[in-house]
Formats: structure tokens, C-alpha cells, sequence
């Protein structure tokens, strides 16, 4: 009788990647302490070089048990979707708590920033330059990432590694322009309310672009690999929910900050 025995759950293996995630996590968040307070950079790399080796065998172990091993049945899929699901729930209640910091700042500013905003001292980004462009690249990677989707359903493999490889590079095109923009920032995190507001909600959005490039480039490489079948591609779906959500956030994030907050 198989681990599994006489029910359709998923029992998972025992894991060290939970913990080797922590410990990386904790490295790098101590290194970061560490290389803004006295320029070592050390622990900072030490602890981005563990979490990228526990993602890689993380993904690795999961695309067996989804691919060689049939743990992945459509009663575990089904319970993997509605996880998914939760998540991004999570990850929209995460974005709401920046937009509340927001808008009670600007709605009603205080005295200390002048009763205005932006505050008077601070000149704001054209969101019809930089934002703008990028808000049409994350547009653009919405219908690449769907039109992929569509292509494997259709069993079209070639088709969806293409529009995938796309979606892609359109992420990484995003990410160069927001660094860019930063560099480029008259103001920083350090001035005023409109600064931390500003910084922390789209630099928090970037790293979850990082994070769905990640995602999609994972899901690429298994897409070449033929992981994926046109009834049996959750891995796929997923990365691509993640990635429609980042695109909705980034208008909120375009409209109300650039926009309406410039």
C-alpha cells in the first residue's frame, strides 16, 4: 500500500526546504541590517544565494511529484487551486494596507508636510513618461502570459513557449525602467510620508515582479521540458493567476499614486 494509502490527499515528504528557506530569509534580512549600517554586503549575498538554491530544489522536488511521480491527481489539484486562490487573497489584503497608508496621507496631509500633496518640497514623477510605458508593458505581458495559456490548451507547444519567452522578457524590460526610475528619483524613502508611501508600494510590487519572473521563467523551462499537457498544466495556471494579479495591482498602483497622488 502506497504513502498515500486509501484517501485522495496529498501527504507531503518530509522537507528541509521550509527550514533552509527560514535560515535564508533570516540571513538576508540580517544581512541587510548589516550592509546598511556598515557596508558589508557578505551576509546580504549569503542569504540571496540560500534562497535561491531552496527555490530551485523546492521547484525541483514538486515538479517530480507533479510530472514523474502522479501525486498531483485532480483532487489534489483542485485542493492546489483553491491554495492559490487564498494566497493572492492574502497578497491583495497585503497591497491594501500600502493603498490605506496612502490615501490617509493624502486625502487628509498634515501639518508637517505643509497641508499639501505632494508635500511642496518634492517634485513627483510624470506618469505619463516612465509609469505610463510601464504600465503598458505589464498590459502587454497580460495578453502574452493568456495567449500562452490558450496555445497549450490547443496543444500548440511551440506557440506557448514562445509567448511565455515574451512574457518574460517584458517582466524583465519592467524591471529595468522601475530601476531606472529609481536612480533617477528626485526624492528617496526618506522624505516625508510621501516617500515611504511612494518607495515601499511600488518597490514592493517590484519585487513581486521579480518573483512572477521567477515564476515564469520556472514554468518555461518545464513548458520545454513537456511537464505540461493540455487538461494537466496546473503549475502553469498558477504562474499565470500570479502574474494577472501583479498587472491589476500595478494599475491601482498607476492610477491612484502616479496619477491621481503626482
Amino acid at each position: 500500500m502506497s504513502k498515500q494509502g486509501f484517501h485522495t490527499f496529498h501527504l507531503v515528504d518530509i522537507s528541509p526546504w521550509p527550514l533552509t528557506g527560514a535560515i535564508g530569509a533570516m540571513s538576508l534580512t540580517s544581512g541587510m541590517v548589516m550592509w546598511f549600517q556598515t557596508s558589508n554586503m557578505v551576509l546580504f549575498f549569503f542569504g540571496i544565494s540560500i534562497i535561491l538554491l531552496t527555490m530551485y530544489q523546492w521547484w525541483r522536488d514538486i515538479s517530480r511529484e507533479g510530472t514523474f511521480q502522479g501525486i498531483h491527481t485532480l483532487y489534489v489539484t483542485k485542493g492546489l487551486r483553491l491554495g492559490m486562490i487564498l494566497f493572492i487573497l492574502s497578497e491583495i489584503l497585503f497591497f491594501v494596507s500600502f493603498f490605506w497608508a496612502f490615501f490617509h496621507s493624502s486625502l487628509s496631509p498634515t501639518m508637517e508636510i505643509g497641508f499639501s500633496w505632494p508635500p511642496s518640497n518634492i517634485k513627483p514623477f510624470n506618469p505619463f513618461q516612465i509609469p505610463l510605458l510601464n504600465t503598458a508593458i505589464l498590459l502587454a505581458s497580460g495578453v502574452t502570459v493568456t495567449w500562452a495559456h490558450h496555445s497549450l490548451i490547443e496543444k500548440n507547444h511551440s506557440q506557448a513557449s514562445k509567448a511565455l519567452a515574451l512574457t518574460i522578457m517584458l517582466g524583465i524590460y519592467f524591471t529595468f525602467l522601475q530601476a531606472m526610475e529609481y536612480y533617477e528619483s528626485p526624492f528617496s524613502i526618506a522624505d516625508s510620508v510621501f516617500g515611504s508611501t511612494f518607495f515601499v508600494a511600488t518597490g514592493f510590487h517590484g519585487l513581486h515582479v521579480l518573483i512572477g519572473t521567477s515564476f515564469l521563467l520556472m514554468t518555461l523551462i518545464r513548458l520545454i521540458l513537456h511537464h505540461f499537457s493540455s487538461n494537466h498544466h496546473f503549475g502553469f495556471e498558477a504562474a499565470a493567476w500570479y502574474w494577472h494579479f501583479v498587472d491589476v495591482v500595478w494599475l491601482f498602483l498607476f492610477i491612484s499614486i502616479y496619477w491621481w497622488g503626482g
